[in-house]
């Protein structure tokens, strides 16, 4: 992609790039109101069968999706013009999706400065380690590695940790802004379980929230792993990196039926996305289909998804993701 159509891109981009009060306004009452209401129904189903209740319970999981949506965002300032408005509603979302608004918005904002650069690894992504890399890992990292990379310690366990444990604490050096912002969603997040465990019961609040928390859980994280990983995404060295490739060609398409499209909030337009995180979440799928150079970009579809499980290692010499199955043909490649 040379300089010359790369400001082009982007100048067919910019104009989708500004909020639009009403659709940002009717998109916080068709996603807060059924979120809320359907709780609601979640809770009143525990008298008559938990099996009702995990069904309600699966539908709210897909509508706090999308208010994480709007959360993620408000963190780029995309949703309101208003950036005091972002910041207010981005911290409110924040206590919904168990997420610190400042905290997140950092390091968020360093994925999108960072993603898909191999000199640049470590905040707000998925670790990936190249195949070189791996081989040259003590035991100690090679079976952490393998543990991370597990679907169920990634998609099972990976909420509860990142959600109710790592999401609570401040990282070092953080700036006051930051750690005063991440007390005060900790204050509100307790403070609204204490006060829904007063008015229903623990138990009762904990049966109904428990299920929502995790399956949404596991969802975001599958939606974050999977336009990112697939076989032939975009990995380079500092020097050789493109922030504009890293977008259309590290960022996948990923084309769900429009039902789930609507309740992730198309960011299965995740290459515009990343082009472009000023754009906001409901005029993706336009700049997308009013944008021809990002109509050729790697897509995947719900089936063919499911094959980034088995895409461990990037490889470096081949451009794509990889198993560990290629271990054994390096280790021969190496040794001759």
């Amino acid at each position: 992609m040379t300089i010359q159509s790369t400001k082009q891109l982007r100048k067919q981009v910019a104009p989708y790039e500004k909020a639009n009060t009403k659709a940002s306004i009717k998109q916080l009452i068709n996603t807060l109101g059924p979120y809320f209401l359907l709780w609601f129904l979640a809770y009143q189903s525990l008298s008559i069968s938990y099996f009702l209740t995990l069904g309600i319970s699966v539908i709210a999981a897909g509508f706090l999706v999308r208010v994480f949506i709007i959360f993620h965002d408000c963190c780029h300032y995309s949703f309101f013009k208003n950036r005091n408005a972002n910041k207010i509603l981005g911290t409110i979302t924040g206590v919904l999706t168990l997420f610190p608004y400042s905290q997140w918005q950092h390091d968020h904002s360093i994925h999108h400065a960072t993603s898909s650069n191999l000199d640049k690894r470590g905040t707000g992504d998925i670790w990936v380690l190249t195949v070189d890399e791996y081989l040259a890992a003590p035991l100690w990292r090679k079976i952490a590695y393998r543990i991370y990379r597990n679907p169920f310690v990634m998609f099972g366990l990976g909420p509860i940790y990142v959600f109710l444990i790592m999401n609570r604490f401040n990282k070092k050096g953080a700036k006051k802004k930051e750690r005063l912002n991440t007390y005060l969603t900790n204050f509100l997040i307790v403070f609204v379980a204490v006060l829904l465990s007063w008015l229903i019961g623990f138990e009762s609040f904990l049966l109904v929230q428990a299920p929502i928390f995790l399956i949404s859980g596991t969802l975001g994280i599958w939606l974050f792993y999977v336009q990112h990983t697939f076989e032939d995404s975009y990995f380079e060295e500092n020097d050789e990196w493109s922030y504009v490739k890293a977008a259309v060609e590290g960022s996948s398409y990923y084309k769900l039926p429009k039902l789930l499209q609507w309740l992730t909030g198309n960011i299965g337009y995740h290459h515009v996305h990343h082009l472009s995180p000023r754009v906001p979440n409901y005029k993706l799928e336009d700049v997308h289909n009013n944008t021809e150079p990002l109509q050729n970009v790697p897509t995947i579809t719900l089936l063919t998804s499911l094959k980034s499980l088995k895409f461990r290692l990037w490889d470096t010499r081949n451009k794509k993701f990889v198993g560990y199955n290629v271990i054994s043909l390096y280790k021969k490649t190496s040794e001759q």
